[in-house]
Formats: structure tokens, sequence, C-alpha cells
């Protein structure tokens, strides 16, 4: 799914484009055991409760795709007769209204889902009338030929309210506030089947994970049993793995900084694009090489590709480089620069020590004090760091 194809399902999301037919829920303790059940039509909610309903669900639609939002593809054997997609093909023709089905997704859910706290798993069942589009993108409504049957489970940590003073009308009193079990935004959850080029595609699903370094393979492996991409997180650690292995003992700032600015520039080009920017071992070769790498050290490059990434690999280009921010740190100093204007510093040797130098064209700020560097204009900053011996 894309960016564009996972807000179309999120717009549905709302009083006017609600297509939800069903709502199941199932709390659960910290000690694994089910508190509560409960299955209703969504429609006969009371308006107040929808409406926390779907912010629930326009959350566990939300974030960057290939950092929250995982595209997962079902192996051939999941797709059998016992397989996980055919269990949840099950659950979704019956729409949600067979009890021993949705008894046995809430214990696959408790078995797997790591957590330690009380929390509240919720399944919908919904039925999206795909309007068709014109040639110039519009839609029609009138034109539709495709339904897209669909579940979607949220599952939310339940933490108790803080303890505090709170004024009751009733009596006129300030006294202790009774403090209530309270449902968050979902750590976890998943969207099936994926919804492609408009269309159904029931070979995929869409995971969603609010920490992109806490997947839970477990609870993916026994719920979807679809292939795990790369986490966000790993993504990164192998791209850094892959310069220091590529540049070995010749890695200078000026190398790192210019493959930060490359990668930069490519995601800005296709900022408009509904799809991640995906780089593969070609991709990140052409990378390195516009970014001034030596023919040399080129010369490694695939094989220390595939050592670190594997041989098929691709990596999100927005998972691997921070466009918001560039830090440089030593044992002792942290600096922050502007991504566009890491070009303010430079490495130079100076009196035998190695430093980093700062151009300084306007003016310095120490703890929020405006501070003079030097009289003339145009001076530098010079930061010295021992080699390491």
């Amino acid at each position: 799914m894309n960016k564009k194809e996972v807000l179309e399902i999120r717009k549905q999301f709302s009083p006017a484009n609600c297509a939800i037919t069903r709502i199941c829920g199932c709390y659960v303790d910290h000690e694994k055991n089910k508190k509560m059940q409960f299955r209703d039509a969504f429609l006969s909610l009371p308006e107040e409760e929808a409406f926390k309903y779907f912010d629930i669900f326009k959350k566990t639609l939300s974030g960057s795709l290939g950092r929250n939002l995982l595209n997962m593809e079902f192996p051939l054997e999941q797709e059998m007769p016992g397989g996980t997609q055919e269990f949840l093909l099950k659950l979704r023709n019956s729409k949600l209204e067979d009890d021993m089905l949705l008894e046995e997704f809430y214990n696959k859910v408790i078995e797997n889902y790591i957590y330690d706290e009380n929390y509240y798993i919720i399944l919908i069942h919904a039925m999206y009338d795909v309007p068709g589009k014109a040639s110039d993108d519009l839609e029609m409504y009138d034109a539709s030929d495709t339904v897209y049957e669909y579940l979607l489970c949220s599952i939310c940590p339940v933490s108790l309210s803080k303890a505090g003073l709170c004024y009751y009308s009733d009596d006129n009193r300030i006294k202790d506030r009774v403090r209530d079990w309270l449902v968050d935004m979902p750590d976890k959850g998943f969207l099936f089947p994926a919804f492609t080029d408009r269309n159904m595609d029931i070979h995929g699903a869409l995971y969603y994970t609010k920490k992109s370094g806490d997947l839970q393979p477990e609870l993916i492996d026994q719920l979807l049993g679809a292939n795990m991409p790369m986490s966000a997180d790993t993504q990164k650690e192998t791209f850094q793995m892959i310069i220091e292995d590529t540049l070995g003992e010749d890695g200078d700032y000026e190398t790192v900084r210019n493959i930060h600015e490359t990668l930069n520039d490519l995601i800005e080009e296709h900022k408009e694009e509904p799809e991640p920017l995906m780089l593969d071992k070609t991709d990140m070769k052409k990378v390195f090489e516009n970014s001034g790498v030596s023919a040399e050290k080129m010369e490694s490059f695939e094989q220390v590709f595939e050592a670190a990434a594997g041989e098929k690999a691709s990596l999100i280009a927005a998972n691997i480089t921070e466009t918001k921010k560039f830090n440089i740190e030593t044992p002792d100093i942290v600096i922050k620069v502007n991504p566009d204007r890491a070009d303010l510093i430079e490495t130079r040797e100076i009196d035998g020590r190695q430093c980093l130098v700062i151009a300084v064209d306007d003016h310095i700020e120490v703890n929020g004090i405006n501070v003079r560097t030097m009289k003339r204009p145009g001076s530098i900053t010079v930061l010295n760091r021992e080699e390491e011996e």
C-alpha cells in the first residue's frame, strides 16, 4: 500500500463516510485474563463513543510507511489450508459473527502480545464501496464496481488515570478524584487484506507499530504469519555498517556529510510520490559514487552491501538518514547543525591536532545570551579534539 491508499481508507473513519458494519472488543488484564468481551453493530454506538473509536482507527493507519506502517506479504504456505491467511479470511467472511473464530483470534493475541499491563483488543469489519475515478482523478461515486471488505485490529494499552483533586458540582466540594481506566491510542494493529491499486489484495496486510523499534516478531508470526520486513531501526544500523565497512579507516567528515546530503536531495526530489523511496544495492552504489567515495573503496561495495543487508535487500531512504537534524558528537561535545548548512563545518589539522572548524558569520548565543565572537567579520570558531591514541 502507498500513502494515497492508506489515506483513502483513513477517510472512512468519519460519520459521513463510515463503512464499518460491526465492532468487537476484548478487555485483557495484566494477568492475561479476559475481563470483558462485546460485539455490536457499529452504527448502534452512541455518537460520542463512535467518535472516540474513529480516532483510534485513524491512529492505527497513521505514521510513516516503512517505519510505523509496514507492508507485509503472506508466504505461500500461509495461504494453504490451516495457514494464518486462511484463518483471517474466515474471520473476515464471518463478518465477526462467529464466536468461536473471535475467541481463537483473541487467544492468539493474548498468547503472543508482549505487554505487562491491561489492554483492549478492538476488531472491526467494514465494507467500502470503492468509487471509480475519472481521467482527471476525480472520484465517481456512482461508478463503483468494487467492494473492499476488510478487518482492522487495534491493540490499545489501558492505563489508570492520575490521582488528583477534582471539583464535584453535586455537593459543591473539592475532593479526591475518582480514578478511571482509560483506553489509550493503539500500540499495535493491522489492516487485512491490504488495499493495493485501490483494490483488495488478499496476499498482503498492513501492520502498525507505535514504536518502530518494537515490532514484536512473535505477534506478527503467530497472528499474521507474513514475511516481516527489516525494521526502521535495523535499516539505519545496517546503513551505518555499510558506510563504515566501505570507507574503513579513511571515513572522514566531508564524505559522510556528502552521503547525507545526497540522500536528502533524493528524498526531496521524491517527496510528492506516494511510495517511499527505496534504495537497492545499485541505487546505494550510485549514492556513494556521487558523494565522492573513491573508486578504490567502491571495488568492495557490493560485497559489503550484501554482507550487511542481503543481496536483494532495499532500504527506505527516510529510515537511514535524518532530514531534520544533523548531529556531530564527541565524548564531551554535541553539535546540532541545520541539515541545509552542514557545509559550515569542516575538519582541519591545526597545531598537530584534529579540529572541527565552524564558520561564524552572524552571532552566537551562549545559554540564550548573545556574545561577540571576534571583532573582525567572517571569523571562525575552532573546536579542538585530541586524536585517539
